[in-house]
């Protein structure tokens, strides 16, 4: 076969059958039991075996979902959640392209005969299809966002099952991110390699948890919510939607954080209602108030004519508002200066597998450090982080997965505007989430952008209202075409490194003179979504040289004089992120030393000098801006100056 038909034939691996845009059901609920639902993790150690990349529908042509991997030929064991990549010392499976199978056995209760039982992947990377029993149950593709399907005809209740899943991890022009597929001449002959512009490793696998979960046949399919506040009283607008037409009704019971009953609401499912609680607590972003995060919970009870709660549901969700203009952004009617980062979902071994303890870490050193938001760059992150940020008060710009878009094309459209309908889904109840970010770094100079993003927006703007849109924008104000459908201008820069490397007196007043410029081009609020510089940790050199600690932080300082005088002499200068929260994993190149060093904290979440030096600046500009009480330890004791003038 040539390497032509070979690349089309991986390509097509996963195409046999027509994807469709969405599961069979897809809706925004997380598994959780409840007293009518059950839920089970599949978590844990599945078989796993590659397909041959000399003949990538191999697994399809043989039937390997009919039976046990193991009994198809050699599997190995693999962790799931995690990338595959990097857990064997296997360089081939590390740079895979193409198809790879998991399987695992599992059981169904017999108590669950009665009900309906679904399984639900939290996040496969790219494409997936699953069997369950050998019968084919759901495809997908876009890679970080969850699918699921009813799967009750294809179980043996109280007996052992299988799921099968093939993964395939190829990228092409008209994927979420894009990619494309080259060959490459080696000493064994021809290969098939994928090539990418975005710069972070493209892991690959389940990367999130697998639940196997049941409900009542009739069900709550979707909890929708909106919220407000007048005064001292909270709005919650909410619909239930059901599987029902049995004149559905719900009832809605409201809990505080001390798990009091503050409201209740009786009204029909499947169209919105209003509900009122009374001394509403809003939601507040870390250091904007003394009890940042506050949650309530609501619970939903769905009855018939004929049956009284017959499901359950709950979930937690806030109370707050936004609102922008031409010049700020406001969370309650309060202005908001973002100090942030851009993070990735990266670990040494699991890659972009999800992992509680380094999730845990991660949010603690948010908080440590001062930050009050993140992005999701460049992808939606875990529904587990969602919630992390809900109760701590960190806020966040919820990105889609388009990276470095370019080459056009109405195929390419609908699959973005597919990949941001399933984030807004996912995503829309959370209250950190304030604001949609449709791409990062896309060719917004290129023929075609204005139209492409023009619709774009539009089409996020019909699913949500409520919340601002941006992009982050690396082209120079005079080449974008694109800023005029956001509703907040967000800039990439890296003056100091990428551009006159080494240069530390060239910053900031380009710097100024840029965010100035992009005001007036588009009379919208601007905000710094990366800056930063790649550093090794443990190397020092004085005077300051690139790829020193030294470095790192004096090109920092040149970055928040800018920052301080933006937001001090003009009006509409909202926000600074650094890039980036943590050093992750890249592919191969010699502008990389292990991968992207510009975090402030290393892979394994170790502080660089520049963590301390974005930590005192975070917490001082919280106290500034929303008189945040600074920590004992910000400032290490040098001398009493007022002993020494008394001396």
């Amino acid at each position: 076969m040539t390497v032509v038909g070979l690349s089309r034939k991986i390509i097509l691996t996963l195409m046999i059958l027509a994807i469709k845009h969405l599961p069979d059901f897809v809706q925004g609920l997380y598994p959780r039991d409840s007293p009518t639902r059950e839920v089970k993790c599949l978590d844990g150690i599945w078989r796993f075996r590659l397909s041959e990349s000399y003949d990538p529908e191999q697994g399809i042509e043989e039937e390997w979902f009919n039976d046990d991997l193991s009994n198809k030929g050699p599997t190995i064991q693999m962790p799931v959640p995690s990338s595959y990549n990097d857990i064997t010392t296997n360089s081939s499976l590390r740079d895979h392209v193409g198809g790879v199978w998991y399987d695992r056995k599992f059981y169904v209760p017999l108590s669950w005969a009665d009900k309906s039982v679904w399984i639900r992947f939290s996040s496969v990377h790219y494409r997936a299809l699953v069997w369950i029993n050998g019968n084919e149950a759901v495809q997908h593709e876009i890679g970080h966002l969850p699918f699921e399907t009813e799967i009750t005809n294809f179980c043996n209740f109280g007996e052992e099952n299988r799921v099968t899943v093939l993964v395939n991890n190829v990228l092409t022009q008209t994927t979420i991110p894009q990619g494309s597929l080259v060959s490459v001449t080696t000493d064994s002959g021809s290969r098939i390699d994928q090539r990418y512009t975005f710069d972070f490793f493209n892991y690959a696998g389940i990367h999130r948890s697998v639940h196997l979960y049941c409900t009542p046949r009739t069900r709550i399919e979707d909890v929708i919510l909106t919220t407000n506040f007048n005064g001292n009283t909270g709005i919650l607008r909410y619909e239930v939607t059901t599987s029902t037409n049995d004149n559905p009704v719900v009832l809605v019971q409201i809990y505080n954080a001390d798990d009091n009953i503050v409201a209740v609401n009786t009204a029909p499912a499947n169209e919105q209602s209003t509900l009122e609680v009374p001394d509403v607590q809003l939601w507040w972003p870390y250091l904007m108030h003394t009890q940042p995060g506050y949650l309530y919970k609501m619970e939903v009870f769905l009855s018939t004519e004929s049956t009284r709660n017959i499901d359950v549901y709950h979930l937690k969700f806030g109370f707050r508002s936004l609102r922008w203009d031409a010049t700020s952004f406001l969370i309650n009617e309060k202005p908001i200066y973002f100090r942030g980062f851009g993070r990735h979902e990266d670990s040494d071994m699991r890659g972009k597998g999800l992992d509680l303890a380094l999730l845990t870490k991660d949010y603690d050193l948010l908080r440590w450090i001062g930050a009050n938001c993140y992005r999701t760059s460049h992808y939606p992150y875990s529904e587990e982080a969602m919630d992390f940020a809900d109760e701590a008060g960190i806020m966040i710009i919820d990105e889609c997965s388009s990276v470095n878009t370019e080459n056009y094309s109405e195929h390419l459209l609908e699959q973005h505007k597919n990949a941001i309908e399933e984030l807004f889904v996912r995503d829309r109840n959370h209250p950190c989430v304030v604001m949609w970010s449709i791409a990062n770094e896309a060719r917004t100079s290129a023929n075609g952008a204005n139209s492409y993003f023009q619709r774009l927006a539009d089409f996020t703007r019909t699913l949500d209202p409520t919340r601002p849109i941006t992009m982050s924008i690396a082209v120079s104000p005079s080449r974008d075409q694109t800023g005029q459908h956001l509703d907040i201008i967000s800039v990439n820069r890296y003056r100091g490194w990428y551009e006159s490397p080494g240069q530390l007196d060239t910053i900031t007043n380009r710097i100024v003179n840029e965010m100035i410029e992009w005001n007036s081009k588009y009379g919208k609020p601007v905000i710094m979504s990366e800056y930063g510089a790649d550093t090794i940790e443990g190397l020092h050199i004085i005077p300051e040289f690139v790829w020193s600690e030294e470095y790192q932080v004096a090109l920092f300082s040149r970055y928040f004089e800018a920052f301080d005088i933006l937001y001090s002499q003009h009006d509409f200068f909202i926000g600074e992120f650094v890039w980036n929260f943590a050093d992750f994993k890249t592919e191969q190149m010699v502008t990389r030393v292990g991968g992207n060093k510009k975090g402030v904290f290393t892979r394994n979440r170790q502080p660089k000098a520049a963590a301390h030096h974005l930590r005192r600046r975070y917490f001082e500009l919280g106290k500034k801006l929303d008189n945040a009480t600074l920590p004992d330890d910000l400032y290490p004791y040098i001398t009493d100056t007022t002993f020494f003038c008394q001396a």
